[in-house]
């Protein structure tokens, strides 16, 4: 009986571009949705660091 070798080759050869068809692209909610979020934490960063800091309401 033979041994086995594992399969080295690869099955396809490497797009020139480096993409992948397998993956779909992202969706354009998803953009939006991180777009918002990356403002909203841009803005809490400058305001605590601009002095808003963590007072309380009566401060």
């Amino acid at each position: 009986m033979a041994a086995l070798r594992p399969n080295t080759e690869p099955t396809e050869r490497p797009r020139q571009d480096g993409g992948d068809e397998s993956i779909a692209p992202m969706p354009r909610w998803v953009k939006v949705f991180a777009a918002v979020l990356a403002v909203l934490l841009l803005a809490f960063v400058v305001m605590h660091l601009a002095g808003g800091g963590f007072r309380g309401h009566g401060s």
